[in-house]
């Protein structure tokens, strides 16, 4: 923050702040003074205006710097979150569920947006308040209308300290009804073909609870909002019963004007810092991960005769595990080594080969890389981007590629039997793919996996049940080509 001169940014928007609202309460003096003199004097008529002409830079200069403000802490949220989700562990990501990662990121965005907006909005309506209480105290009934003052203040405390309780409960309803459906939507077609009609709309029920929750919140913030502007008649029926003369009314109904055009600002901006602080709650995992050590260390490049992977009685029990998945296991890869590794379903080598590349650390034991790995994880976990071809092969090589990376890609693309696809494909290495273009079929996604694998030059590559969606032609051209173009092969397969 201090590097991006964000503290600068924020002295000087209050200091602007506060010279155009010292000047705009100036203004009403001089035109109060111009107007009330008998007869009219229009040499204060003209300063008014003279007043009103210099508050445009500080206007200006104020407005930019909200923005600037805006713009840098939002660029440093986001680095910071992206930062927090990429170490993020995975099993921290499958306990949470798409649905309320996906939440995460709308509430980042209203942490951004609410939180500064209502931050510098209330940062300014407190300023605001400030002056119009010195002026109350000036005018005709001081000691009434500052009684008056502070029990609409207290009584907006209270209703605040409501609306946040009662915010907070419709929040948790929201994003548990928005997670909730954005499972449901992951698995429609599974459902569709699998679970009864009738059960289809189950759970719908939380609607309901959900509508009383919003109507609740809502009348609170209705009075929230009409609050400030019941103390203006109330100031007005306190100076009438104070009887004061002419300048010391003026005087209190200016006051009384400000405090409550203040405390309107005052309740957006609160407001806006509710949500904000409600949605915090939700983003905090993922700013504070940010904070986390990497953990993960560029291993050396592989030397001649030193083993590329060496384990020493490694163990490993998952966070919310009561046994081992694996237990006092060691080994030795060389370079060259070619391994198939078969167990039962759930006899833990994914674990292991999540533990060899480092998305996970061993619970006990030592693990030591002598050179880079490279991964093809199980189908479900791995993901074809909503991109090009060619940068869903060579994302992890390099980007954007050199025509020298899109040759050996093509070249590979072919040895794998994945030619009649570029050629089929429009736009070819470049064509997107995804969501939403080139649909892939599951066997032509297994061969891209195994390329994006292969293309990464590393020391040894890891095929976790790569090619279970293979005909035996293409299984044998998947074979033959990891093989011959990785340095040391680890292959995954069930008995």
């Amino acid at each position: 923050m201090r590097d991006s001169g964000l503290p600068r940014l924020v002295g000087l928007f209050a200091l602007a702040y506060a010279l155009d609202y010292a000047l705009f309460v100036l203004s009403w003096w001089l035109l109060g003074r111009g107007v009330l003199e008998s007869p009219i004097d229009f040499r204060f008529l003209y300063a008014w205006a003279l007043v009103l002409a210099s508050m445009l830079p500080f206007r200006m200069l104020s407005t930019w710097s909200a923005g600037a403000i805006a713009v840098r802490a939002g660029e440093l949220l986001k680095k910071r979150l992206l930062l927090g989700a990429m170490r993020l562990a995975p099993d921290e990501l499958r306990a949470d569920g798409a649905g309320r990662h996906l939440a995460r990121v709308f509430e980042s965005e209203a942490v951004e947006t609410l939180a500064l907006g209502g931050g510098l909005l209330s940062f300014a309506a407190s300023i605001e308040l400030l002056v119009a209480l010195g002026i109350v105290t000036l005018g005709a009934g001081a000691v009434l209308e500052g009684a008056l003052l502070a029990a609409v203040l207290l009584l907006f405390g209270f209703l605040a300290r409501r609306y946040f309780e009662e915010r907070r409960r419709w929040t948790d309803a929201r994003l548990e009804i928005s997670h909730d459906l954005v499972e449901k939507m992951v698995g429609h077609r599974t459902r569709l073909a699998q679970e009864r009609p009738e059960r289809w709309h189950q759970g719908e029920e939380e609607l309901a609870s959900y509508g009383e929750l919003s109507r609740r919140v809502d009348r609170l913030y209705s009075w929230i909002q009409a609050l400030p502007r019941f103390y203006l008649p109330l100031g007005i029926l306190g100076l009438a019963a104070a009887q004061p003369n002419l300048e010391r009314l003026a005087v209190g109904l200016g006051g009384a004007i400000l405090a409550s055009r203040a405390m309107t600002k005052l309740a957006d901006g609160f407001s806006d810092l509710v949500d904000a602080a409600i949605a915090w709650t939700r983003v905090a995992p993922l700013f504070h991960a940010a904070a986390r050590e990497q953990g993960l260390v560029e291993p050396a490049l592989a030397a001649n005769g030193r083993p590329v992977v060496q384990a020493r009685e490694i163990s490993f029990i998952y966070p919310r595990g009561s046994r081992a998945v694996l237990e006092s296991v060691g080994f030795e890869l060389a370079q060259g080594d070619r391994v198939l590794l078969t167990s039962p379903s759930g006899g833990g080598k994914s674990t292991l080969v999540s533990l060899v590349n480092g998305l996970r650390k061993p619970s006990t034991g030592t693990l030591i890389l002598g050179g880079r790995v490279a991964t093809a994880p199980q189908f479900h976990e791995n993901h074809v981007f909503t991109e090009s071809f060619a940068f869903n092969l060579v994302m992890g090589r390099a980007w954007p590629p050199s025509g020298a990376d899109l040759k050996e890609a093509e070249a590979l693309c072919r040895e794998l039997g994945l030619g009649d696809l570029l050629e089929k494909m429009p736009g070819s290495m470049n064509q997107m793919v995804g969501d939403t273009g080139w649909q892939l079929s599951h066997g032509e996604k297994s061969r891209l996996f195994l390329a994006r694998a292969l293309l990464q030059g590393s020391d040894l590559v890891l095929l976790d049940e790569s090619f279970a969606a293979l005909d035996p032609e293409n299984l044998r051209k998947a074979l033959l080509t990891a093989r011959e173009r990785a340095s040391s092969l680890v292959v995954v397969a069930h008995v």
